[in-house]
């Protein structure tokens, strides 16, 4: 597939073609990269700007793309958020970046994660910018789908779309990469549905393993209203124990970094200074855990939809392999004691959670409490 920077992107034989072009002088100066969840496309807009740096068009070995690959190049920045959203403030601070010339001989390359994630304000702070681009400056926008950005930003962006790669693909990919068991491989990349990121945690960890587990369980226990909304419960949990894990260890070390840095830690005491500061990085943290509990509930009602779409395949003689290959047995008992169009009521009632948490902002527990309610197996 070429360099060394494009080994990461897994089934997107197509985008790297297209990105090598554009380094080779095909260019524009905003692009907008779209995909579902997993599918890499931050990936590949981080891999694109490393060939855009490189001599050798991506070579993965020279300075400039180890420096991007550990995100300390003076002319790439990436933009993450660990918010809901991306404040105007920083889109602002960014424009004044992009107005300015690059470091090096190359390119300037600013990144935008989330850009879905842009406040209106924001949002329109940014078109300003790649309305009246800098000659030396590229945008790479990042987004679930067009849709998820401003008509007048997609507009003028070049378009770049990745699929999800297939089982096979992540499968090999684990087992060259990571040196994955292929049998472990093949139930990652089945159990990811694709997403990479999510493969490699499944086929490293038990307890992600395990957490899973219980997750696709559920659907069979839902004989009650009591066993309802203690699966919710159960759910909701899951969700917070994996979200506290993943920011507990960075939370610390945020902390300890400022302690260090207003010497609470050599002088024994704190300065004037250091009680704001404390009290911006609890808010950010907050914040950041909100979004994450919610990004590890959102990924386990999409392995509810997996278990309904499963039973589907099941009632309607799908080939291939399913996606919860290791519960067949159990699944084929719920395709026996139901229709398909309840099952895709069902997975309607899991969609309609997953909106009412992420659009309209109902606490996760009430919104599992109810689609748990929906999801209830009939009486036999």
């Amino acid at each position: 597939m070429g360099g060394a920077v494009w080994d990461q992107l897994v089934g997107q034989r197509q985008v790297v073609d297209r990105l090598q072009r554009a380094v080779a002088g095909d260019m524009t100066h905003t692009w907008l990269f779209t995909g579902p969840p997993g599918s890499g496309r931050s990936n590949a807009a981080v891999a694109f700007a490393a060939a855009l740096q490189c001599e050798q068009g991506g070579c993965g070995a020279c300075h400039s793309c180890r420096m991007v690959a550990a995100g300390s190049h003076p002319d790439v920045r990436v933009i993450r958020t660990e918010r809901l959203s991306i404040g105007v403030e920083v889109v602002r601070e960014l424009v004044r970046s992009a107005a300015l010339a690059p470091a090096g001989s190359r390119w300037q390359v600013l990144v935008v994660e989330d850009a879905d994630r842009l406040t209106e304000q924001a949002a329109n702070a940014l078109l300003k910018a790649i309305e009246e681009p800098n000659d030396r400056t590229v945008w790479l926008l990042c987004a679930p789908t067009v849709e998820d950005v401003l008509v007048t930003i997609r507009s003028r962006s070049r378009l770049v779309v990745l699929a999800t790669p297939t089982s096979a693909e992540v499968a090999g990919f684990l087992v060259r990469h990571d040196d994955c068991p292929p049998e472990t491989a093949a139930y990652a990349a089945r159990a990811s549905q694709g997403h990479i990121g999510r493969a490699r945690a499944l086929a490293r960890d038990d307890a992600t393993r395990r957490r899973r587990h219980e997750v696709v369980q559920l659907p069979l226990k839902l004989t009650g209203l009591g066993a309802c909304l203690a699966s919710a419960a159960n759910l909701h949990d899951i969700a917070k124990e994996e979200a506290d894990a993943l920011t507990g260890e960075h939370d610390a070390r945020e902390k300890q970094e400022l302690d260090r840095a207003y010497g609470v830690v050599e002088r024994g005491r704190r300065p004037r200074e250091y009680s704001p500061a404390l009290r911006d990085l609890e808010k950010s943290q907050k914040a950041r855990a909100k979004r994450r509990h919610l990004d590890v509930v959102d990924r386990g009602l999409m392995d509810l939809v997996s278990v309904y779409r499963d039973v589907l395949a099941l009632q309607v003689g799908a080939p291939g392999e399913l996606v919860n290959e290791e519960l067949r047995a159990e699944l084929q008992q719920l395709a026996a004691s139901s229709t398909p169009e309840v099952n895709l009521r069902r997975i309607d009632a899991v969609l309609e959670a997953r909106e009412q948490m992420l659009e309209f902002n109902v606490p996760p527990l009430l919104a599992l409490e109810s689609m748990m309610v929906a999801l209830q197996l009939s009486p036999s």
